[in-house]
């Protein structure tokens, strides 16, 4: 029977929190998982997994699952928002039949439902533990001293060796220890939905898988389920965001108005957006933080490292979040020093997205996109998609382990 290292109790069952929690049983720890919503339920559309984030949770076992319902990603083409012209990348047929292939060794991205990926977390822990998972706790206070304790709303507690905080941008743990501030709207809305691909099939002659592009706003639509379920993000400048919610209620009526002027088949895709769950959100970003830990607690995702969705990578740099930090708990017993090694690990990561897509959002949203400066798609970009959190070096008292 393996020793076991040490307990962590994680705050958030998002990716972030269910991948750190699955990369540290694997390494030897007890875990607890600590969820605010009563419900673990289908929550979110479209993501990208990066080849990196599909390494890392191929190794934690989860390879098969995750092939069999998602899609690889084309070079996604670039088009003129209003006349559909190619502006870059590549226009692509229907989508594979064969989701297995190619895997996460080809160097390939993948496109998934968030709630699928989100599932197939949730059982593995509940393979290893069908209590790990505590729905309905809302953290209300954090104390720390030679372990940390977590209250939570109920009056209950939990005491850990290590508290990890994925709780996401408006994270509790961060603005209680890190950063009272809250976060700051990024002047834009985003608009999302799910439609059936069936419905969706006639306006899809540009690709399967197409970004518009257009000053001060982009529309991407790319197929995931097998091909059966088209998924439509727009996002649009906005000066305000006045909505009491994070994810709020939207009709058709104001995704068209924000997306006026865009090319017929955008606009007929909008049309048949589902008014019963056609989501809108204000984007919203912090400053970056000097430090991602205190004591025996951390930040990981978007708690530690919010940033803007323009390449598609924040599920990505969630997952390498919880497998890089895992490696680094496995290196030592001293909890701040193996902290101090997974930022070490991936600070320059960070910085690096946090900049490119600001940089991104820039080009594709720029006032003559025929100009705008757009070479390729950035699933193409290897030096963004290939970091591989299993194996970059992981430095601990002054040496390199991979």
């Amino acid at each position: 029977m393996t020793p076991v290292r040490g307990t962590a109790l994680i705050i958030g069952a998002g990716l972030s929190g269910l991948t750190t929690a699955l990369a540290l049983v694997h390494a030897g720890w007890r875990v607890r998982v600590c969820e605010q919503a009563r419900v673990l339920g289908e929550v979110g559309a479209g993501i990208t997994l990066s080849p990196g984030a599909l390494r890392g949770l191929a190794s934690v076992g989860l390879e098969e699952e995750i092939l069999a319902v998602s899609l690889p990603v084309p070079d996604i083409a670039f088009l003129h928002h209003r006349t559909g012209e190619l502006l870059a990348g590549a226009r692509n047929a229907g989508a594979r039949s064969d989701a297995k292939a190619p895997g996460p060794g080809s160097g390939v991205p993948r496109h998934i439902h968030r709630a699928d990926l989100h599932a197939i977390l949730v059982r593995a822990l509940h393979r290893l533990d069908p209590q790990m998972i505590e729905t309905g706790q809302r953290l209300t206070a954090v104390q720390q001293g030679a372990t940390t304790v977590a209250q939570f709303s109920d009056g209950s507690s939990r005491e850990a060796q290590v508290l990890i905080a994925a709780d996401g941008t408006r994270s509790i743990v961060r603005r209680s220890l890190f950063d009272a501030a809250p976060p700051l709207f990024a002047g834009q809305v985003a608009f999302r939905c799910l439609i059936p691909a069936h419905e969706a099939a006639p306006f899809l002659a540009q690709g399967h898988a197409a970004v518009f592009i257009g000053a001060s706003r982009i529309f991407n639509r790319y197929l995931i389920r097998h091909g059966t379920l088209l998924n439509v993000i727009g996002i649009a400048k906005c000066d305000l965001w006045r909505e009491e919610g994070w994810n709020v209620r939207a009709t058709p009526a104001e995704f068209l108005e924000q997306f006026a002027g865009f090319h017929p088949s955008v606009l007929s895709l909008i049309e048949l957006a589902p008014a019963d769950s056609l989501i809108k959100w204000g984007l919203f970003v912090r400053p970056p933080l000097h430090e991602w830990s205190a004591g025996n607690v951390i930040l990981v995702g978007d708690a530690a490292h919010p940033i803007l969705p323009f390449l598609g990578l924040g599920a990505a740099l969630a997952i390498e979040d919880g497998i890089v930090l895992a490696r680094a708990l496995a290196l030592t017993a001293d909890v701040p020093i193996a902290f101090a090694a997974f930022q070490r690990a991936r600070r320059q990561r960070v910085d690096d997205i946090r900049a490119q897509s600001i940089r991104q959002g820039e080009i594709i949203q720029a006032d003559d996109p025929a100009r705008s400066g757009v070479r390729q798609s950035p699933s193409q970009n290897t030096a963004l998609f290939d970091y591989d959190p299993c194996t970059v070096p992981v430095t601990l008292s002054g040496q390199s382990t991979s």
